[in-house]
């Protein structure tokens, strides 16, 4: 159950008998402190301020048309008008009741699931995922997660960029070894290296320059030749990827790769419509939109150019062809992309021009979600030692044998097997984690101290949490199902861990609502510290027969709700560390 929705619609129904008007927000949150209760209604000081009366006085009014004796022991009025909510012990004992006997943990799925389209990844096939991609693939991910959970039916669209005047060059590149008669696939098991043998070639040789141009204008045209050697090289580029996903556990599969080159036929009728509606202007020669909505201070606009001198198409008419198909035939009512903050202006102009152009229906959501950069400790984007830009799966490749390194030096006694699983777990945790769990509008120094340390917010720390909740269920010695007695409050330690618990369900939502897996994982790690807190002071195996059995039940719902938290921002849990 979301008890601050719950709390939500009768705080506010009070507010709109006691005279609010009935769009007045309750504003109901968490209590910071636990002298203001569990939750706090903040809402009244905006009404009485708007309606011009004493803010105490309606909250007192609000107070006499609230009902809440079901949920809460105590209601109170604090400082100029706030509403103290405390919860019932024997409400939250119901409720973690509730929790127990569902493997949902009692979160329903959504009453109206909705068509969510979601762009992540993106990677460009013409060299290797790198450090770069992290962001937008772990992100992205963890929030498919969580939307399929609540029940919303999620279309996974890999945006990856697969054409264009660049792959005319590696064209151009892969002619060459074939007439040298050397093994294609050989030579591309290193993409970077390729790549960079292929610019080499084109900065250098004047004669190489002209034919992979030709192969661009061949490839565009549709030239079987010349597609059977593309088709053959994003082949190779797209296992290159499905190799890093499978290491980096993300749920992406080819059957999700949407690519540019799928949007080719279909660009010359996105400039035709936005023609035909008188959308487009010329401008050097190039057929451009210049949209008021983005004009600076001095008047001068930034328009999107869907059409160079000359014929050729850009990033923007792919992704308004992309946003109709999104549209029309995927039937989107939220199409979010994780995408880097320095496209921001690009996404808004994209956005703004689909509405106009009728490409989206007023009510489909668009919604660009921006990330900041993955930097090294000069403060600038992370490289690897020697300056060049980190592959993706060297980084988790590294990632996995300082894990093993770190388990191994503490459990020297433990089989080379379950050190090699541990050490691949933690690894590819501690990325994920020291990722997901900074805010993703920020940058973030990737440090492999911070994110290997079992202190703080990390993935070896919540790792070991679950862990430890694992053995003392383990070691109580009994049928955990059989466990039937009610769950009972009776220290604050109890409390604090019973009230975090139930708040579960709001963490989860909000990574649905706003695409922020770090309030997810700011949530793990507050109730795992609850839990120490409610560990060391409350005795579990060695109290009596029913606080041992209530004090379990809190323990298994714990493990419960790291487990299935950590399964939702894509992290695998371990019985045993």
């Amino acid at each position: 159950m979301n008890i601050q929705t719950l709390l939500n619609q009768r705080v506010q129904a009070a507010m709109v008998a006691a005279g609010a008007p009935e769009t007045a927000p309750a504003v109901v949150r968490q209590s910071a402190k636990v002298q203001f209760g569990d939750y706090q209604a903040n809402g009244v000081m905006g009404v009485a301020k708007q309606l011009k009366t004493n803010p105490r006085e309606l909250a007192n009014k609000v107070l006499e048309h609230l009902e809440l004796s079901d949920l809460a022991e105590k209601v109170e009025i604090a400082g100029p008008g706030f509403i103290n909510i405390f919860l019932k012990e024997t409400w939250l004992g119901s409720e973690l009741k509730a929790l127990r006997s569902s493997e949902r943990l009692h979160i329903e799925e959504v009453a109206t699931p909705e068509t969510v389209v979601v762009d992540y990844s993106s990677p460009n096939l013409a060299k290797e995922m790198h450090v770069g991609h992290l962001r937008s693939t772990v992100i992205g991910d963890a929030v498919v997660r969580t939307l399929e959970f609540l029940g919303h039916s999620v279309v996974r669209q890999n945006h990856v960029g697969d054409w264009g005047t660049q792959f005319g060059m590696l064209l151009a590149y892969m002619e060459r070894l074939r007439a040298e008669q050397t093994e294609i696939s050989m030579a591309l098991s290193d993409l970077e290296t390729f790549y960079r043998a292929a610019k080499t070639c084109f900065d250098d040789d004047a004669d190489f320059a002209v034919r992979a141009r030709e192969l661009v204008v061949a490839l565009q045209s549709g030239d079987e030749e010349c597609l059977a050697l593309w088709d053959e090289f994003i082949n190779i580029s797209l296992t290159h990827c499905e190799e890093t996903y499978q290491m980096l556990g993300v749920s992406l599969e080819r059957q999700h790769v949407m690519p540019e080159s799928a949007y080719n036929d279909d660009l010359q009728n996105v400039v035709t419509e936005l023609e035909e509606q008188g959308l487009l202007q010329e401008s050097a020669g190039a057929k451009c939109v210049f949209m008021e909505e983005f004009a600076n201070k001095d008047g001068e606009i930034t328009p999107v150019i869907v059409q160079k001198t000359g014929g050729g198409f850009l990033y923007a008419t792919t992704d308004l062809a992309a946003v109709r198909f999104r549209q029309h035939t995927l039937g989107a009512d939220r199409v979010l992309y994780f995408v880097d903050a320095r496209q921001s202006l690009h996404f808004q102009q994209i956005f703004t021009l689909s509405r106009k152009a009728g490409f989206v229906k007023e009510q489909t959501m668009l919604e660009h979600m921006p990330f900041g950069t993955v930097m090294g400790s000069d403060g600038k984007p992370f490289k690897t030692r020697s300056g060049g830009v980190a592959k993706l799966s060297d980084l988790l490749t590294e990632a996995q044998q300082r894990a093993y390194t770190l388990v191994a030096e503490k459990n020297p006694d433990m089989s080379e097997e379950e050190l090699r699983n541990i050490g691949r777990v933690v690894g590819i945790a501690s990325v994920k984690y020291a990722d997901l769990s900074k805010n993703r509008t920020s940058d973030y120094v990737f440090n492999w101290d911070s994110m290997l340390s079992f202190e703080g917010n990390t993935a070896p720390y919540l790792l070991y949490a679950y862990s430890r909740v694992a053995s003392i269920v383990k070691r109580a010695g009994i049928d955990v199902s059989a466990l039937e007695s009610e769950i009972n409050i009776n220290t604050e330690q109890e409390r604090a861990l019973a009230v975090k618990l139930c708040q579960f369900e709001e963490a989860v939502q909000s990574v649905a609502n706003d695409g922020m897996p770090h309030f997810l994982c700011a949530y793990l790690y507050e109730l795992a510290g609850t839990f120490m807190t409610f560990y060391e002071a409350c005795p579990i195996l060695n109290a009596e027969d029913d606080i041992k059995n209530s004090r379990l039940q809190l323990a298994l719902n714990t493990a419960s709700t790291l487990q299935l938290g950590l399964s939702l921002l894509g992290i695998e849990t371990l019985e045993r560390m």
